[in-house]
């Protein structure tokens, strides 16, 4: 469904934020994006939603398609449209408005009101809660409660691919736990892929089918999720395991076992 090519992204027009990315995410596929800060996780999403724009970053090189056309040119209206919409991190809902109008801003690209309308039962058939606070103003709702918004709003826009960011910040284990099983529920009932970056890594490795890993703008391990919880460098770096079940600091780690991603 999702091709992105060996993509490279500037910043600033010196900034190499992106340096040769490569992914992709089957139809109805749950794919992880997982990485320290600072490794290009976010700018990738925003690179597959055409908003670089708005940060002054531009990419410079390679190719996304969807759908096995090219989208990498398009306007984010445009890739919102075709399927693809973002749930940003930090909840990013509008704080001045009710929950049905925060929920309707996702439903500007459809002409189809009266479904929207059926849709908008369906998000609060996933997310009850919101149904009991649907003209309370989202400022007001807990952080569970707005995480809960920002995805029913980028379902309102009845996308293919839902590319989440970060879902779990912020939150208590409990909540954690609620939302990604109404993402399995989302996933399996309505066939939606999902793109997660998440650092939570257990929790992401666990939700998702596939998984990447990125250090500095690059994929240096890819891989079926099963067999990425067994590899030692994802138990030591992202689950906190060792062998020796020894608490290491990751100060005092001075190389990282890189794997090579050969790209065709």
């Amino acid at each position: 469904m999702l091709k992105v090519n060996n993509i490279e992204v500037v910043y600033n027009d010196v900034i190499l934020v992106l340096k040769g990315i490569s992914l992709e995410v089957p139809d109805g596929s749950v794919v992880a994006l997982l990485g320290a800060n600072g490794a290009g996780k976010t700018t990738t999403l925003k690179a597959i939603s055409g908003i670089l724009d708005s940060e002054n970053g531009e990419l410079e090189d390679g190719q996304i398609e969807f759908m096995g056309k090219p989208i990498h040119r398009l306007d984010p209206d445009k890739i919102v449209k075709i399927g693809i919409t973002m749930v940003p991190e930090g909840r990013r809902v509008f704080e001045d408005l009710n929950v049905i109008e925060n929920i309707m801003i996702g439903a500007h690209t459809r002409p189809d009101r009266r479904q929207v309308k059926r849709d908008i039962e369906m998000i609060f058939g996933y997310f009850p809660v919101l149904a009991g606070r649907k003209n309370q103003l989202a400022i007001f709702l807990s952080g569970g409660e707005q995480q809960m918004l920002v995805i029913g709003r980028a379902l309102i826009s009845n996308p293919k691919l839902m590319m989440l960011d970060e879902p779990s910040l912020g939150l208590a284990p409990i909540l954690v736990k609620e939302i990604f099983g109404m993402l399995r529920v989302i996933n399996d009932k309505q066939n939606t892929g999902i793109l997660l970056v998440e650092q939570n890594a257990r929790v992401a490795l666990n939700f998702a089918k596939y998984g990447y890993i990125m250090e500095n703008g690059k994929i240096v391990l890819d891989g079926p999720t099963d067999l990425l919880i067994e590899n030692e460098d994802v138990k030591e770096f992202y689950l906190g395991v060792t062998d020796e079940m020894e608490k290491k600091s990751y100060a005092e780690v001075k190389h990282y076992k890189r794997r090579k991603r050969w790209l065709s």
